[in-house]
């Protein structure tokens, strides 16, 4: 029986090498600003408010997966 995830939030190195080639390039920075979240880590943000069923809003910044608004722009995106 496979052992169960505690953190099912949390990309593994084997999902990510299949997610990776499936996003969207970002596009360049017209002006200087917060340097852009990793893609890994918005999508471990936007895994975490699926499973929880917390609002956006409510992204702990601690967990360090950017804030709310940028996992949900990153999924409407």
């Amino acid at each position: 029986m496979a052992k169960r995830n505690s953190r099912p939030w949390i990309v593994s190195d084997e999902l990510w090498s299949l997610v990776e080639p499936l996003l969207p390039v970002p596009a360049p920075k017209l002006v200087a600003g917060r340097p852009r979240v990793p893609d890994r880590q918005a999508l471990c943000g936007i895994l975490f408010v699926l499973h929880t069923g917390i609002q956006w809003e409510y992204l702990p910044q601690e967990l360090g997966f950017g804030s709310g608004m940028t996992c949900w722009r990153r999924l409407a995106a």
